[in-house]
């Protein structure tokens, strides 16, 4: 069936050879890909299409399968494809979907992740699953609200405590991480812990940090003044979180009116960049002496705003949507100094961003793909095709090839050899 889905891809003079894309944002969460595109083409060759029910949450790729989620029935369903042909090796239900009344619709929001042979889903409501990526079976699993007090409420909860987080009440979408034989999740409970650190294989708990709701932004960890550390923005601050103990390192306050916090953290040379809906883009250095870590302002930028769409990093400049008043830009800004190099008008609320080295592959809520060059010195745009209608999903790149979904189809696209 050729349908002009929306897979983001189509380049004609591409390399986009990569390991698998097992994870939220690709192999190292941060958006890149290691390719060399030099023109969008004037179509992308299909190869297989499948039906599939609403949801955002982006595919996956790994061992030979795609794994995407999606709502069947009322209920969040994981699936399992030969990624050769598309054809479905599994699925299990994984929790009861939430009637979301909003633009984006309902289903699955929270992107997976696999590790070996294994597949972790987060529902909308807070179920918690690790799955055999040969069956789809259930290993272990928790529940946000049974085991760790934090009850999902929906969207028109007039609740007192509904207003003091954002994942609570339209949908847990903060995908987790994993460091060796730990995985993090962002439980969100005010009392038992928000963030917690799971033996992967076995659902053990670790540890528990916090004390504090979460909000939709994604985990990130990396080594921040030479020590390995979680980094979590929820409802309410901006933390920093020792993978082995779970010690708090380093935390400060975020604050939002709706705790609307959705960008995945910026990491790079010990330091931190976040956005918020009403909080401007603001990076964070981070240091160790002996009085242990300090989290100090390295510079904030009150005029740009990064809602929904996580920028990428390349060559010392971050490129995303940014937000100022009404509307939304693609910009660029100096990552050294936090200055706006430019704006680009004309975008909706959300775009994935991918970078391939010099250059950037943007699909639009809107089903558009752009080829953009990755410069500080102007906008310039080297192509665009229309790939399909509207989507908020994040793409999967592999083997030369782009994985996608929009609210109908599962394409699978082959961009370049």
């Amino acid at each position: 069936m050729k349908t002009p889905l929306c897979s983001a891809a189509l380049l004609a003079a591409a390399s986009l050879h990569a390991a698998d894309w097992a994870q939220w944002r690709g192999p190292n969460r941060d958006g890149h890909v290691s390719a060399s595109i030099a023109a969008l083409p004037k179509e992308a060759k299909t190869l297989w299409s499948i039906p599939v029910g609403n949801g955002q949450a982006s595919p996956l790729v790994a061992g030979g399968k795609l794994i995407y989620l999606d709502e069947q029935t009322g209920q969040e369903v994981a699936h399992a494809v030969d990624l050769k042909t598309g054809k479905e090796l599994w699925q299990a239900v994984v929790g009861e979907s939430e009637a979301f009344s909003n633009a984006y619709g309902t289903g699955p929001r929270c992107t997976p992740l696999v590790d070996g042979d294994r597949v972790y889903v987060q529902t909308c409501k807070g179920d918690f699953r690790c799955l055999a990526l040969a069956d789809g079976k259930t290993i272990w699993q928790t529940s946000f609200d049974k085991d760790w007090a934090a009850p999902f409420f929906g969207n028109s909860s007039n609740a007192p405590e509904a207003k003091e987080t954002a994942s609570r009440r339209h949908g847990n979408n903060g995908s987790p991480v994993i460091d060796g034989d730990r995985i993090f999740v962002a439980v969100g409970s005010p009392t038992k812990g928000t963030l917690v650190a799971f033996d992967k294989k076995s659902g053990k708990v670790l540890w528990t940090a916090g004390k504090e709701n979460t909000a939709y932004s994604s985990l990130m960890m990396g080594t921040l003044a030479g020590t390995k550390q979680v980094v979590h923005l929820t409802a309410d601050s901006l933390m920093g979180v020792d993978v082995a103990s779970g010690k708090i390192l380093w935390q400060t306050p975020v604050k939002t009116g709706a705790k609307r916090h959705v960008l995945t953290p910026v990491l790079a040379d010990d330091s931190v960049t976040i956005s918020s809906s009403s909080v401007g883009l603001t990076k964070f250095s981070v240091s160790k002496d002996s009085g242990g870590f300090k989290l100090e302002p390295a510079w904030k930028n009150d005029k740009v705003k990064v809602t929904l769409a996580t920028p990428v990093l390349v060559n010392g400049h971050l490129y995303g949507l940014g937000t100022g008043g009404s509307k939304t830009e693609f910009i660029c800004v100096d990552f050294k100094t936090g200055d706006l190099k430019w704006s680009q008008p004309g975008f909706g609320d959300y775009a994935a961003v991918i970078a391939a080295g010099d250059k950037l592959l943007v699909q639009d809520m809107t089903g558009t793909m752009l080829l953009l060059k990755a410069s500080p010195e102007k906008f310039e745009e080297l192509g665009r095709i229309q790939v399909c209608g509207n989507t908020w999903s994040h793409p999967a790149i592999a083997d030369g090839k782009i994985y996608q979904r929009d609210k109908k189809q599962l394409f699978a696209l082959e961009i370049g050899k």
